[in-house]
């Protein structure tokens, strides 16, 4: 084999090198002489959760010890452990005072006691080998960066429930302002440091995400075939002119279908049908679109699936579609089955006034317009849904995660159906609900990491005194009445972190059962008003642009004691069954 010859010269040159500079390189190198110290340990908060990111600072006597081999700095792991080695000078050990400290910003420094160190032999060249182990727990700490983040994040509050901004822009506008903050102000004092964009990024939980993308798509294509449409008709086909009949079913079939699908969609594509239907029979549309956005709602609280605040806590506390069917469907047709008949009752005057003279010609009218236009992609569409559905029930057995099982489907049934993922992405999925989304997450993570999110639910705790059926109480009632005034995805993002905080202090509540008191009163609770839940918003919108106006307080006025009733059957089922 013949070398080229600048590669022969080059390796001749190297191999010169080595032979020449490796005993004066033996010889340069200093002996590792002295005591060696391995401290390992970890950086916990008051209820055990590693702290990460904090600088670990080795004290002997009193003197800071720099640690070996990491440029003289040492951070806790993302699980809050840390490993650090030191060489002190011969017979230091084991007589000194040695202890550690740690800082974080927003949080208290903290210092150890003095450690116990424990000789663990010799190495070969005859130098000690010592060994302690070092736990320390941090407590926060209030810094400007703290009262940034708790502003930053009432005000996104205070725009959204004012509408002053879009809810999309006042989130991510609020998510943009906390990283800037921290990488101007706070790069110079690291008390006005709030969150870095690595954990900002952390912070956005992508199952989230993925599982509204892939849902969306799926009912973008049942929208495309008059399925939605055809339900109202066959209600109105079923009731017969019954008016009290017919509500009790649009009532349900509402419910049912938003258990399995986004019950904003479910009203945009019933609303209009509806309104025809109470147009035929003479009557105020409110009288049938108020119980069916109440139904919409109390339905969808019954699955993983169904309200986006069930999204959130299943996906953050790793809740499974069957847990959330086997805990809260049975309420929740408790609660239709009582909220059905109250509205029957409240509307009573109004029904008794209908005019069921032509039904079979409004009938045949139905027949025409509102039928399924597309059997095969109906039946392809719902085959998708079923299997989401499927792997969604099989999640214990494979781990998955519901996003996965969402995109699986509907991007199955994009590939099946040959319909173009361009204009099913542009057209079908919202986008400015996924932003918004983004960028709560990463305000929420902002205030979690200076330490808001922990104060707030140290308070809850402290004022339920760890007492479990207080805990209940408290938190349905505070999620109820606070999701009927502002928009329940903000709010229950918020208390995620706190109700996980809560299962770990008080006993008993590691049954889960806090999950389920927010689910039912953030999701039961947004039926309160008309701004409560994005569904009534659309709802009253859709009115208004058909020319049926209602106010505040009158929308207020209809629903407001349903969901009085619905919390209080909700608070007494979870008392008994926990």
């Amino acid at each position: 084999m013949r070398w080229p010859k600048n590669l022969a010269v080059t390796g001749l040159m190297i191999l010169l090198l080595l032979i020449i500079a490796g005993p004066r390189a033996a010889a340069v190198a200093p002996a590792q002489t002295g005591d060696h110290l391995t401290v390992a340990g970890i950086i916990a908060d008051a209820q055990g959760k590693g702290v990460k990111e904090g600088e670990i600072e080795l004290l002997v006597n009193g003197q800071k010890i720099p640690p070996q081999g990491r440029e003289g700095h040492l951070e806790s792991s993302g699980q809050g452990s840390f490993v650090g080695r030191y060489l002190l000078p011969p017979g230091t050990l084991p007589d000194a005072r040695v202890q550690i400290r740690a800082v974080k910003p927003s949080w208290q420094a903290g210092e150890s006691d003095a450690l116990k160190v424990l000789a663990a032999g010799t190495d070969a060249a005859g130098n000690w080998i010592f060994q302690a182990q070092a736990d320390l727990t941090l407590k926060r700490q209030v810094t400007p960066a703290f009262w940034i983040a708790a502003a930053v994040l009432l005000l996104v509050y205070i725009l959204i429930a004012a509408e002053w901004l879009h809810r999309t822009l006042a989130a991510f506008l609020g998510a943009a302002f906390i990283l800037f903050i921290s990488y101007t102000v706070g790069t110079f004092n690291k008390n006005y440091f709030i969150l870095s964009f690595e954990d900002a990024m952390r912070g956005i939980d992508l199952n989230v995400i993925f599982l509204l993308m892939g849902m969306m798509i799926v009912v973008g294509v049942l929208k495309k075939t008059g399925l939605f449409q055809w339900l109202a008709y066959k209600s109105y086909a079923l009731a017969r002119g019954n008016i009290f009949i017919l509500s009790l079913i649009l009532q349900v079939v509402t419910a049912v279908t938003s258990a399995f699908l986004d019950n904003v969609t479910t009203m945009l594509l019933l609303i209009p049908v509806t309104i025809e239907i109470a147009v035929t029979l003479k009557i105020n549309p409110l009288a049938l679109l108020i119980p069916e956005v109440f139904a919409s709602n109390v339905g969808g609280t019954a699955t993983l699936i169904g309200d986006p605040p069930n999204i959130l806590i299943g996906s953050y506390a790793k809740l499974t579609f069957g847990q959330f069917v086997s805990n809260l469907t049975l309420v929740c047709a408790v609660c239709l089955a009582v909220t059905s008949f109250w509205y029957l009752w409240w509307y009573k005057k109004g029904y008794l006034q209908a005019e069921v003279k032509e039904v079979d010609r409004a009938l045949a009218y139905m027949r025409e317009e509102y039928k399924i236009t597309d059997r095969k992609l109906a039946a392809l569409g719902l085959g998708s849904l079923v299997f989401i559905i499927l792997l969604f029930v099989l999640h214990g057995l494979l781990h998955m995660e519901v996003s996965v099982a969402a995109l699986m489907g509907s991007l199955l049934l994009l590939a099946i159906s040959r319909i173009d993922i361009v204009e099913m992405l542009e057209q079908e999925v919202e986008w400015p609900t996924l932003v918004f989304f983004i960028g709560l997450f990463m305000v929420i993570a902002g205030a979690e990491a200076t330490g808001l999110i922990q104060i707030i639910a140290t308070w809850v705790r402290d004022l339920s005194g760890g007492n479990l059926t207080v805990a209940i109480i408290l938190v349905l009632w505070v999620s109820a009445i606070a999701s009927a005034f502002i928009d329940n995805i903000p709010f229950t993002a918020t208390m995620l972190p706190i109700i996980a905080f809560l299962n770990q202090t008080i006993p008993g509540a590691e049954s889960g059962v806090l999950w389920w008191s927010l689910a039912l009163g953030a999701c039961l609770g947004g039926n309160g008003t008309m701004i409560g839940a994005s569904a009534n918003v659309v709802t009253v919108g859709l009115l208004e642009k058909a020319g049926y106006h209602i106010s505040f307080l009158g929308y207020m006025k209809a629903c407001w004691w349903p969901m009085m009733i619905t919390i209080t059957i909700c608070m007494v089922y979870l008392l008994i069954a926990y």
